[in-house]
């Protein structure tokens, strides 16, 4: 047995690997335990590793130094390419005041750490990692530990601490939220918190049936027609005199034509009042069998998977005149898109198509619909990505009145290119798509590893720490950051922004990039209201709080 315990004490590359992947192992197995109804996930990988380091298990010092940083650069990477493609989309319309809000909480939480470091007395550094803890945001841990080396390379001890008060306040930051949200609905929002069910439906596309009863409209075309309105909606089918028609946009409308129509609930009422009378049928049940209305249409999905549809306008390719069809949807990355003409198409992209069957096959040879490529990964785009990313944060940026000039660092780097290739590589036809599960998979071993590495190179001091005088300090600091800016935000945005309850609780969970909490808040109200909220101001926020991390501590320390 003298080979095992070599392979286990002895500060190796071998044991290096052994260790994370224990550590990780156990931490996964754990965070899949509920406590109060409650669950850390794959942050208890952290505090296994913090266990492990505690009992005195070290592993190699470069070793550990490479698995955390590779790690913290592959989550970043992934996750800005997850949030790239709808993070400029968030900033526009009803995304502006979310986001706001959102940055509200995150320039709330930043200030109450500079004045607890100007009146406590706590160092700088291990009030960011209060922050970073109150806020359960590892990546932001991560770019302000870079950011301290970056100033001072020997001060290991300053990024030791800092990762040991983030680990201080991470269990109440989680269950902060989550009595913010309780707070919150009991005293502003009693008897309004239903509305959130209904709130999301007006959001959500909606089919209708409508006449054509509007003399202003007899004889216009369906383009000349929709220019009448600023509202978007995708007229599917026409009745006429009981044949039914795939419409071009020439397709002229006449009196008593019935016209099957696709747009969001909330325009139902302005579409009626450009056609003129909606008929009473339902046409959102499930159950539909569409291909048995019109005999002679089918209904099929076909799936974007030909590299040179990617970014290309769906307008442009001019399908509905060309073959006859028409695309009443597309679904992307699980929420359905009304397909309007400027709409750029992606890699993955799920459209709807209608129309007879040899058409809608030469619109398959078009778009690919070989699914069988989407599960090929592009594993260049993938490796592209992250060394031009760890290449953008090592450029040193010169600031006016700083010695030292700034760097973007490994977590800042790859999170921005990450989010310009998510959101503008098939705009460039760069394929950049992998399916949600491989995204996933992948985000989540470099999170699991970079935490793993964070716990074992904390955990020797973690106990000491937390049971005495400074360690209590650390905890009541951690959790008024936690609840304090949530709490304010939360009311202001109830009683003077007149944010709904649903898109509220929703917008604080994602500002504080709380998923426990915002699993809690979907279990109150009907409706994924509060889903849609927090994917709105996730990507800003985090994009936020990572860049932001850096910078305190650049111009601060």
């Amino acid at each position: 047995m003298h080979w095992l315990q070599e392979t286990f004490l002895q500060p190796t590359m071998i044991q290096a690997v052994a260790v994370i992947c224990i550590v990780s192992a156990v931490g996964v197995y754990l965070g899949k335990l509920k406590f109060f109804g409650v669950s850390l996930g794959v942050t208890f990988v952290f505090f296994a590793g913090i266990i492990a380091g505690h009992f005195g298990i070290e592993v190699n010092k470069d070793m550990l130094a490479f698995a955390q940083n590779f790690g913290l650069i592959i989550f970043v990477y992934t996750l800005g390419l997850q949030v790239g493609p709808g993070f400029f989309s968030s900033l526009k319309k009803g995304g502006v005041l979310l986001n706001s809000a959102g940055l509200a909480i995150v320039f709330l939480g930043l200030l109450m750490a500079l004045v607890a470091h100007w009146t406590t007395g706590v160092t700088l550094s291990d009030a960011m990692g209060l922050l970073c803890g109150a806020a359960t945001n590892t990546p932001a841990l991560g770019a302000a530990q870079q950011a301290l080396l970056q100033i001072d390379p020997l001060n290991e001890k300053g990024v030791t601490d800092m990762a040991l008060a983030c680990a201080v306040t991470y269990p109440l930051g989680v269950v902060g939220v989550i009595l913010a949200i309780i707070l919150l609905r009991s005293l502003f929002y009693k008897g309004k918190v239903a509305d959130g069910g209904q709130q999301a439906d007006k959001t959500q596309t909606y089919v209708a049936e409508f006449q054509v009863c509007n003399p202003a409209i007899y004889h216009k075309s369906i383009k000349e027609t929709m220019s009448l309105t600023e509202k978007h909606f995708v007229i599917s089918r026409v009745w006429r005199n009981g044949k039914v028609t795939i419409p071009t946009s020439d397709t002229t409308l006449e009196e008593g034509d019935h016209l099957l129509i696709i747009s969001v609930k909330a325009d139902v009422e302005s579409i009626k009042v450009l056609f003129g009378e909606q008929e009473n049928v339902d046409w959102n049940k499930k159950d539909i069998d569409w291909n048995a209305i019109d005999s002679q249409l089918i209904s099929r999905r076909i799936i974007v998977t030909r590299n040179r549809v990617n970014g290309v306008k769906l307008g442009s390719l001019r399908l509905r005149n060309l073959y006859g069809i028409n695309i009443t949807r597309v679904n992307r990355a699980g929420i359905d898109l009304l397909a309007s003409p400027d709409l750029h198409l992606q890699i993955g992209d799920r459209l709807t198509v209608v129309g007879e069957e040899n058409a809608i096959k030469n619109v398959e040879k078009i778009l690919g619909d070989q699914i069988k490529r989407l599960r090929e990964p592009n594993l260049l785009a993938i490796f592209v990505g992250l060394t031009v990313g760890v290449l953008l944060g090592s450029i040193p940026i010169p600031i006016p009145g700083m010695s030292t000039p700034i760097k973007l660092g490994i977590a800042g780097g790859p999170i921005i290119v990450g989010i310009l290739m998510g959101a503008f590589g098939p705009r460039i036809h760069l394929t950049t798509y992998t399916t949600q599960s491989a995204n996933l998979m992948v985000r989540q071993l470099g999170i699991v590893i970079y935490l793993a590495g964070l716990g074992l190179d904390s955990g020797a001091h973690f106990f000491e720490t937390v049971f005495r005088a400074e360690g209590l300090l650390w905890i009541g600091l951690g959790f008024a950051m936690t609840l304090i800016p949530v709490l304010i935000v939360g009311f202001i945005s109830s009683h003077f922004l007149h944010i709904d309850y649903a898109k509220n609780v929703g917008m604080l969970c994602g500002s504080m990039a709380n998923p426990m909490a915002l699993n809690y808040a979907n279990t109150t109200v009907e409706g994924d209201e509060p889903s849609v909220a927090y994917a709105t101001v996730y990507p800003l926020s985090m994009f936020v709080r990572v860049i932001t991390a850096q910078f305190v501590i650049l111009f601060f320390q």
